[in-house]
């Protein structure tokens, strides 16, 4: 295909899947069960942290572990005492376990008693490799964070591509007129997005000429979403839709 055959396939599948069904069957369904702000960015971190396996296991999951706090996640991490947090141990899913659990709800708390939203964690750096790298150093600075946490928040300094902070931020930053995406950050850009690369997007994007790098680390990730941004400079990640569905349904 050439570039604009590429883009004409692509713009079509966006269309197709970037609608209100697709919402049920990807973990986009959490924090699409919350209408507050803080409940959307906490349910959302989770459910695309989690995201990894097949997408019915990361969603009851993620029901699970919402379940036991009460539904209520931000006055959960805010509100609750030291006997509340025994009902997370036992939580687990892959090697995501209480530990690590216990820590993030540490560090949501320390991190919400000083801000209203976690869209400022995100906003420190001049590029969208220096603002992930400076996440994952926020989110690790308190002392007693353990060793074996830093493997479940991604950052590009360790050269991955970081796929599930990149779609919690293309679920919280990306504008969407059928109501997929959120969009309630509005101090990011769309535009500065890096498309998130699973293993769906991998396999589409390189049969359709989109991705060469044979490593699917950070700079992949950018590569691809260079390609993209060919396609629509203001809203390159719109086209993951697109990547993941083609993967997903076996169309590619």
């Amino acid at each position: 295909m050439n570039h604009a055959q590429v883009r004409a396939l692509l713009d079509e599948k966006y269309r197709h899947y970037d609608q209100p069904g697709f919402i049920t069957l990807d973990p986009i369904s959490i924090p699409h069960q919350f209408t507050q702000r803080a409940d959307v960015e906490i349910s959302g971190l989770f459910a695309a942290l989690l995201a990894w396996g097949r997408r019915p296991t990361i969603i009851n999951k993620c029901r699970e572990l919402l379940q036991r706090m009460d539904n209520a996640p931000h006055q959960f991490i805010l509100q609750h005492h030291d006997e509340d947090l025994k009902r997370l141990l036992g939580f687990c899913h892959r090697t995501f376990c209480d530990t690590d659990l216990l820590y993030f709800v540490h560090w949501l708390r320390w991190y919400y008693t000083r801000h209203d939203s976690l869209e400022d964690a995100f906003l420190v750096g001049s590029t969208q490799k220096e603002r992930l790298e400076n996440f994952h150093n926020l989110f690790f600075s308190l002392e007693d964070a353990p060793q074996r946490t830093r493997k479940h928040v991604a950052t590009p300094a360790r050269g991955s591509a970081c796929k599930r902070v990149n779609m919690y931020l293309r679920w919280m930053v990306r504008p969407d007129a059928h109501g997929v995406d959120f969009g309630l950050w509005t101090r990011l850009s769309p535009a500065d997005l890096i498309c998130p690369c699973d293993v769906h997007v991998e396999r589409v994007a390189r049969r359709l000429g989109l991705l060469e790098r044979k490593q699917v680390d950070w700079l992949a990730a950018e590569d691809l979403t260079a390609h993209l941004l060919t396609f629509d400079p203001q809203d390159p990640v719109k086209y993951d839709f697109a990547l993941f569905g083609l993967g997903v349904e076996g169309e590619m």
